[in-house]
């Protein structure tokens, strides 16, 4: 990631609502969630909704696919990833215990559950 990618990013996440509609599809994992169920878990309208997850993908934070009728969003991973990394790229200046409790944490959160492959 690139820092226009990142301050498109930020800018994204700089909106309360796109912030819980980024922090609810996270929650949700790869199958993510219906348009309008994202909208209410957030307390948004469709059209606001809309126009929210849209800007998110336009930032590269989210992903659509068509199931049906519906708008299915995930958090896109890979992009939330990139934009962390462009935050740890230079981290520590030579001190790597400086940046260890993020590793930790990145590392928890994305390990897989007890007795899962």
């Amino acid at each position: 990631m690139d820092e226009a990618q990142a301050l498109d990013a930020f800018g994204a996440l700089s909106q309360p609502t796109r912030l819980q509609m980024v922090r609810v599809l996270v929650v949700a994992g790869p199958d993510g969630l219906a348009a309008g169920a994202v909208g209410e878990a957030v307390g948004a309208s469709s059209s606001s909704a809309s126009f929210h997850l849209s800007n998110l993908e336009r930032a590269g934070l989210v992903q659509s696919r068509r199931e049906a009728r519906c708008i299915i969003y995930t958090a896109n991973f890979g992009g939330l990833s990139g934009l962390v990394e462009f935050l740890m790229r230079d981290c520590c200046q030579g001190h790597p215990d400086v940046c260890a409790p993020a590793a930790l944490t990145a590392a928890a959160c994305c390990a897989p559950e007890r007795g899962q492959p």
